[in-house]
């Protein structure tokens, strides 16, 4: 059942099932999106604090990137990952969805009381000291999670993050399931996108909130953050279990039954991996996520790093907690307006929440700047997206074209980690000036990569058979997580080693780890980065070549014949 290649048409679905009703499709899409809204900011809560988990945990870059490349070790070296793929062809989406916010609670609560002062003297933290700093094999291959040194609660930090990074990546190939049962032969791009979008909203959240939680009170306590996102993941396991049983009546009324007749086989695999386009669609999805998730995690203290930020008293209004809540409040004003100004009625309606968003969307940054805080600036990284995503999966679901905007993402993301590289750092010594560059420049970064929801995911489809397409995501994540492995490692190693003057300074104590954690040079790191986007570049050109040769379908529209279905639908309802 389902879309196979080439763009071919889905066989119309049982009508006056839930998914023929908008309604359902998008409440169905909501649960989705939000338990993956919150696990997006459970992925990057420590990300804000990069600073003070180095003065307060001892954690210098290269244990903060060992740690958070640790989230993808599991499934990419123990291949955990492609076992979730045959469990989501094998069980089906929604029983997959529940296990996954399971794992992913799991491992959540495991990595905050890695970071209590509880665990701090405990035996735990007395064994992780002793233990796995040389682990058979991995050690030679240079593929270990630990390392000789690193702090006992990063490398437990690291077990729960491993385990949380299973269930979320499970969790990704689950919702990306879902959305193909239900939104195939209809707006399968915009779904996507808005899924994205909503989910990313989670990194502006945990930008703005986890530093205010981290710093409740005037006491520094790092493990505040992560208990604010284990509980938002509880409510991401409720979510999954809503979806469940709307699932469940969804099949109840269709008669597809979640363990297909035609059951996962190992040789299935082999169908995908013989697919030129598969792999380059693949290898795309690692260089764009690699180019823009570990940079997430390193993005705040890059700022710190190259802005001139002034300190803000705790008095100031500018200084308190209440100050967050409005700018998150005036965020959600920008994304909800932004958003719904692609769906007005008419085109006054459409204006009017434009300009909205527009001056809510100043207002923020002005407040950002005001804030003098790094994490609050990055926040934005959503927001252009979130106004954009419903254009541009409209377009690619109603006009196609998603090869050629691959070859634009990959554009504008070589050109924002350059600007984040050498324009940035010019203009340190003005505050206003380097604001406004990193502003303009972290709002491009996010609107080039919501090109990849819109346009290169819902491809997958046309690229194989509908029985394996859990397995086929679960690959091309597999293959994602290999990079997001990878590439914190490579940033804190890198910045450790272009950065030899802070090592020194710390070990003959003529600097802080306050200063040190701000006193990096990000010049290799970022110009590192933009060259993933250059490979990205040539691979886009040579998949829309190869589309163009083998008529592949990826330049051709998703929506087909869906007026024709729901004029059927409602003549039977009459």
């Amino acid at each position: 059942m389902g879309t196979t290649t080439g763009g071919a048409v889905a066989p119309k679905n049982v009508a006056g099932s839930l998914r023929d009703y908008a309604w359902a499709r998008w409440t169905a899409l909501g649960l989705l999106a939000f338990a993956m809204f919150c696990s997006y900011i459970f992925m990057d809560i420590l990300s804000p604090i990069k600073d003070l988990l180095q003065s307060t945990r001892g954690w210098d870059s290269t244990a903060f990137g060992t740690m958070q490349g640790s989230e993808t070790f599991l499934n990419v070296f123990i291949f955990f990952l492609i076992f979730a793929g045959i469990i989501l062809d094998k069980m089906g989406v929604r029983f997959t969805a529940v296990l996954s916010g399971g794992v992913m609670l799991v491992g959540a609560i495991i990595n905050w009381y890695a970071l209590t002062d509880a665990f701090l003297g405990s035996s735990l933290d007395v064994w992780f000291t002793n233990h796995l700093n040389y682990i058979p094999g991995f050690d030679e291959l240079g593929i270990s999670p630990f390392y000789k040194g690193m702090p006992a609660s990063a490398k437990f930090s690291a077990v729960g993050f491993m385990i949380f990074g299973c269930g979320v990546e499970m969790a990704g190939i689950t919702v990306s399931r879902g959305i193909v049962k239900w939104f195939k032969g209809r707006e399968m791009a915009l779904a996507m996108g808005s899924e994205m979008a909503l989910a990313r909203l989670g990194v502006a959240t945990c930008m703005i909130f986890s530093p205010v939680f981290a710093e409740l009170g005037g006491d520094i306590s790092v493990s505040r953050s992560v208990a604010f996102g284990v509980v938002l993941l509880m409510i991401a396991l409720i979510m999954f279990i809503v979806y469940f049983f709307m699932d469940k009546k969804l099949d109840s009324q269709t008669g597809e039954a979640e363990e297909k007749d035609d059951p996962f086989k190992i040789s299935d695999l082999g169908k995908i991996l013989s697919s030129w386009a598969f792999w380059l669609v693949a290898l795309l999805c690692v260089l764009y996520y690699s180019a823009i998730f570990p940079f997430q995690k390193y993005a705040v203290n890059m700022l710190q790093c190259n802005l001139a930020f002034t300190d803000v008293g705790p008095k100031s209004f500018w200084g308190s907690d209440a100050v967050s809540v409005w700018q998150y409040i005036v965020m959600i004003i920008v994304a909800f307006a932004s958003f719904a100004s692609n769906f007005g009625k008419n085109k006054a309606t459409r204006v009017v929440m434009l300009v909205v968003a527009i001056g809510c969307l100043i207002l923020y940054c002005w407040m950002g700047y005001m804030r003098q805080s790094a994490s609050a600036i990055f926040a934005v990284f959503p927001l252009l997206a979130v106004g954009i995503t419903p254009i541009l999966g409209k377009y690619v679901d109603y006009k196609g074209k998603a090869a050629s905007m691959l070859v634009l993402g990959a554009l504008l993301l070589i050109a924002c980690h350059l600007t984040f590289a050498f324009i940035l750092p010019l203009f340190k010594d003005s505050p206003v000036g380097g604001v406004i560059v990193a502003y303009l420049t972290i709002l491009v970064l996010g609107a080039s990569f919501s090109l990849v929801p819109a346009s290169l995911w819902p491809s997958v489809p046309k690229l194989v058979d509908a029985k394996i397409i859990g397995s086929a995501y679960a690959l091309i994540f597999w293959i994602q997580n290999i990079g997001l492995w990878l590439f914190p490692m490579l940033i804190g190693k890198v910045l450790d080693s272009t950065n030899p003057q802070i090592t020194e300074a710390l070990a003959n104590g003529t600097m802080t780890e306050e200063v040190a954690s701000i006193s990096y040079n990000y010049t290799a790191p970022l110009v590192m980065l933009a060259c993933l986007g250059v490979a990205a570049l040539i691979l886009g050109i040579i998949l829309k070549a190869l589309d163009a040769k083998k008529h592949l379908g990826l330049e051709l529209p998703n929506v087909q014949n869906v007026e024709v279905e729901e004029a059927e639908i409602e003549a039977q309802e009459l």
